[in-house]
């Protein structure tokens, strides 16, 4: 199901001249559909003379310029600049005409994948009506008391400082949205507009819901502008979490099977991998004769429902990467079977390409490089970079799980450990990933300006971990060796010396990739890349701006005990060396 929503809105004077309300609409753009939909309404306050201006200029600017910021920015961010910039604007703008000021109340809903923010400023207000329940999204920033005669307690323009509330939650098809002004809901109470959202919840569009919300204010004796803005959310790219534990909890796990055997219509040619927790094959449709790479449960984990929640986890997170814009990097995965058949057994069915593994290019010690290793990690930054602002941390990139396909696509494989924030919590305290590419602070390991500290806690896997990890894998291609060697679980003391720089090992590494590998890899975690756009940046500049040597790291900072050893030395050198002179020297 591809995602899809349904806008209405009204904006009436009512009995109330000039209109100050204001909304606006704005799908994405063509390449942008991963910033999703933006929906704003305001109410420009009339005691300031200019709310009308008020009201178009904060909307106006915000669903416009919303577009044009950073995709690296998350969607809080974004708003909280936009919004902030505007109010900053307004706000010198009502200093220099005072008294005729333009202020507004502001309501924006932002509509991106499976979950929705909103923004909101003043007295405006948003409702969801989820499952016949309708719930109030936001809190009236106006005093009730009666002497204040509805005063506005916050609002945009006012001061050079506005405090914004956000919230965020999930979406569901079916979800509907309900943004209004005070012309509505100060008539209309939640009884009302609940019935009137019942009435519209059949074939009623979203533009006749808020046509019969108007026409009801107006009707009740409504003395203010008028404007409803309704959004229902009417599919979704792909289904929900729940959806996929729910068919992981249904069908069997598939027993283990042999070469030329059949599962639903699919001829196993090869079994690609065996690690006691997963079985990934290579099997063939029948019909078709299409390649796919089948993974599914090990049966001795059969019954163990953490496993099966690890892996609807993994397909739910790859149906929603599959329409990012990491997708042309990474696998994808069948909804169904060839020709529409249902499995009779719950596994995963992902598209199969031609090429190999960079660990099977490494084992066939195919040498690659300098100029091709750069290419396949500019592929990667990318793609990384992609995932984390989405909020994935795949957390087991290494060469094994990077795949150079027959088409010269890089791509991602294995997002079966990945953190998104919707993992279960047996996921999310695994301690994930191949050892010797894990980074130093998963085994407790810091770098502190007065020496090492191997007993602090472990920290969690964050988007820094993912490009620690490529770094290795980075070293890896160009020297065939690991920057500190393999590294066993919880083992810090390979950590206590500077890895030794790829060109020292390979001499066709030019200096600026050198550079760019060990700030990757380094010991100590502020001295690395902290975001995959940093690196993906450093990449691309290549050798005309170069990065700076990164520093070596004294040797009193890698072991502060060594002063103390190598005064032991010399003491123990002393006496020894005076013992021989009492005995064996003549006196």
């Amino acid at each position: 199901m591809a995602f899809e929503i349904d806008i209405g809105y009204v904006c009436e004077g009512g009995r109330k001249e000039p209109n100050e309300d204001f909304c606006a609409a704005m799908l994405p753009p063509a390449g942008q559909a991963d910033k999703g939909s933006i929906v704003a309404i305001a109410d420009g306050v009339s005691a300031g003379g200019m709310g009308k201006e008020a009201a178009q200029t904060t909307v106006t600017s915000l669903v416009r310029d919303y577009y044009g910021t950073p995709d690296t920015w998350d969607t809080t961010v974004a708003l909280d600049r936009i919004i902030g910039a505007q109010n900053t604007w307004l706000a010198g703008i009502n200093r220099r005409r005072h008294p005729a000021m333009g202020l507004t109340t502001l309501t924006a809903l932002v509509l991106r994948g499976h979950g929705y923010t909103l923004a909101h400023v003043g007295d405006t207000r948003a409702y969801l009506l989820r499952d016949g329940r309708l719930t109030q999204l936001t809190h009236d920033h106006a005093a009730t008391h009666p002497d204040f005669s509805h005063q506005l307690l916050r609002c945009i323009g006012a001061d050079d400082w506005v405090v914004v509330d956000y919230s965020q939650g999930d979406l569901l098809p079916g979800d509907r949205f309900l943004l209004m002004t005070d012309g509505i809901h100060n008539v209309l109470n939640e009884g009302r507009l609940k019935a009137l959202l019942d009435e519209g919840d059949g074939a009623g569009s979203s533009q006749s819901l808020c046509e019969a919300l108007v026409a009801a204010a107006l009707q009740r004796g409504s003395t203010d502008n008028v404007t409803a803005l309704v959004v229902r959310v009417l599919g979704l790219d792909d289904e929900t979490l729940a959806d996929q534990n729910r068919l992981a909890d249904q069908l069997p796990v598939p027993r283990k099977l042999r070469i030329g055997e059949q599962l639903d219509g699919l001829t196993v040619e090869a079994i690609v991998a065996d690690n006691a927790v997963n079985l990934v094959y290579q099997v063939r449709d029948a019909v078709g004769g299409r390649r796919f790479a089948l993974k599914t449960l090990h049966p001795l984990r059969a019954h163990d429902r953490q496993e099966r929640a690890m892996l609807a986890h993994e397909a739910w997170l790859a149906h929603r990467m599959g329409t990012s814009r990491a997708a042309d990097h990474l696998v994808a995965l069948h909804d169904a079977l060839p020709g529409g058949r249902s499995p009779g057994a719950y596994y995963l069915l992902y598209d199969w390409h031609g090429g190999e593994t960079l660990e099977q290019l490494l084992a066939l010690r195919q040498r690659l490089g300098p100029v091709q290793v750069a290419g396949m990690a500019v592929q990667v930054a990318r793609v990384l970079g992609y995932l984390h602002r989405q909020g994935v941390i795949h957390r087991d990139v290494k060469p094994a799980n990077l795949h150079q396909g027959e088409d010269g696509v890089l791509r991602l494989l294995d997002l079966g450990v990945a953190l998104s924030g919707r993992e279960p919590e047996s996921a999310r305290t695994l301690h994930a990933g191949t050892p010797s590419y894990i980074n130093p602070e998963q085994w407790g390991f810091r770098l502190r300006r007065a020496g090492v500290d191997t007993d602090a806690p472990p920290e969690p896997a964050d988007a820094r971990s993912d490009l620690f990890a490529l770094g290795v894998t980075l070293y890896q291609l160009l020297t065939g060796k690991l920057p500190y060697g393999d590294v066993l679980p919880y083992q810090a003391g390979r950590y206590f010396r500077d890895p030794i720089a790829p060109s020292r090992h390979n001499p066709e590494v030019p200096i600026w990739l050198d550079h760019i590998v060990l700030k990757a890899v380094n010991r100590d975690q502020k001295q690395r890349f902290e975001t995959a756009e940093e690196l993906l940046l450093a990449l691309e500049r290549g050798a005309s701006r170069p990065l700076t040597a990164p520093p070596g790291t004294p040797l009193i900072r890698r072991d502060p005990t060594m002063l103390w050893k190598l005064l032991l030395g010399f003491s123990a050198l002393f006496n020894l060396l005076l013992i021989y002179w009492l005995v064996f020297l003549p006196r």
